[in-house]
């Protein structure tokens, strides 16, 4: 099991992600924004990217990272993956495999 943070704004997808998670054994908090205690309360970062920003603070602590971009878009993944983010995966891999990449991610 991994704790992870959801930075979605999105509250469909959020919800989707959430109970993704959650089914897979997860310990999820969905949050608007990278909390403060973000280092010591998460294993992985979700982030979503479809909004084409990616938010200041949560590369470089230690902590996971996995983004969440539109297939359409791949330019923000090439984005995510230069700011830090050790994942970054189209929205339809994470609804087919997202509870499987965070376990992954998680134990590296």
């Amino acid at each position: 099991m991994a704790r992870v943070t959801a930075l979605i704004g999105d509250l469909l997808f959020g919800s989707k992600a959430v109970e993704l998670l959650s089914a897979a054994g997860h310990d999820v908090r969905l949050a608007p924004s990278a909390p403060d205690d973000l280092a010591t309360t998460t294993d992985v970062v979700l982030v979503d990217l479809t909004t084409g920003t990616i938010p200041a603070g949560v590369t470089g602590l230690g902590v996971k990272t996995l983004g969440v971009f539109a297939h359409v878009e791949p330019a923000v993944r090439e984005r995510a993956l230069e700011a830090g983010f050790d994942l970054v995966v189209p929205r339809s891999r994470f609804m087919r495999e997202g509870g499987e990449l965070v376990t992954k991610l998680a134990s590296e």
